[in-house]
C-alpha cells in the first residue's frame, strides 16, 4: 500500500518536466481558422478567424492561396493579405473570392507565404505553416 502514494508522487513530480520539454516545432505561431463562408454579390466570401500566438507583432502577413472546386479542381491561385496580426489578439479577416458559390468551393489551400513585415523589416516570424482549422464544410490546407 506505501508503493502506491509514492509511484504516485513520482509521476506527479516528472509532470512539470514533460510540460517544459518542448521542441522548436510547437513554439507559437500563427493559427488560422475558416470560421464561415457566405455567398455575397457574384462572389463567396471567406471569413478567417487569425490569431498570432508569438510575442511579436506582425505589421502584415500575406498569403499564397489556391481554390479548389467542389469536385477538388484546381481553380486558381490568388494572394490573401492579413495585414497587422498584434500579438496574442485574434482578427477577423475577409476575403472575397469573386465567380464561385460557396456550395462549389471543397479546398482553401494556404500554399506559402508570400511576404511578413514586423517594424518594417522582412521577417521570418510568418515562415512556419499556420495551425489550421476549418468550422466550415469547405477544407482548409496547408
Amino acid at each position: 500500500m506505501k508503493f502506491r502514494p509514492l509511484a504516485l508522487a513520482a509521476i506527479v513530480c516528472t509532470l512539470p518536466f514533460s510540460a517544459q520539454a518542448q521542441s522548436a516545432d510547437d513554439a507559437p505561431g500563427l493559427a488560422v481558422e475558416l470560421n464561415a463562408v457566405e455567398n455575397v454579390e457574384g462572389a463567396c466570401r471567406l471569413t478567417f478567424l487569425v490569431e498570432n500566438q508569438t510575442a511579436t507583432a506582425i505589421d502584415t502577413a500575406n498569403y499564397q492561396v489556391v481554390i479548389f472546386d467542389s469536385a477538388g479542381v484546381f481553380e486558381r491561385f490568388t494572394l490573401f493579405g492579413f495585414r497587422d496580426l498584434p500579438s496574442e489578439r485574434p482578427r477577423v479577416r475577409q476575403f472575397d473570392v469573386r465567380d464561385i458559390t460557396c456550395e462549389n468551393l471543397g479546398r482553401v489551400l494556404i500554399n506559402g507565404l508570400s511576404g511578413c513585415t514586423v517594424s518594417g523589416v522582412d521577417s521570418d516570424i510568418c515562415d512556419k505553416t499556420p495551425a489550421l482549422h476549418s468550422r466550415t464544410e469547405v477544407e482548409l490546407l496547408g
